[in-house]
């Protein structure tokens, strides 16, 4: 696949659980886990932006594009 999650970078950079992650933004802990896998194939928008906030990042800070994927 093209698009690249890096959302486990973020939490990182953060210094955020994927359970604190997942109680903040109302999702399991098992979603947030298939979304850093990059297991999923699609993410709500409100979702993404709940996660934006959590995270004071973009978009763009968890998600990447490789055309060669």
């Amino acid at each position: 696949m093209a698009i690249i999650v890096t959302l486990d970078v973020m939490l990182a950079r953060r210094k955020m659980r994927s359970k604190e992650l997942a109680e903040i933004v109302g999702i399991t802990e098992q979603n947030v886990s298939l979304l850093k896998s990059g297991k999923v194939k699609g993410v709500r928008f409100e979702t993404l932006d709940k996660i934006c906030h959590a995270l004071e990042c973009t978009p763009a800070d968890i998600l990447d594009f490789d055309p060669e994927g």
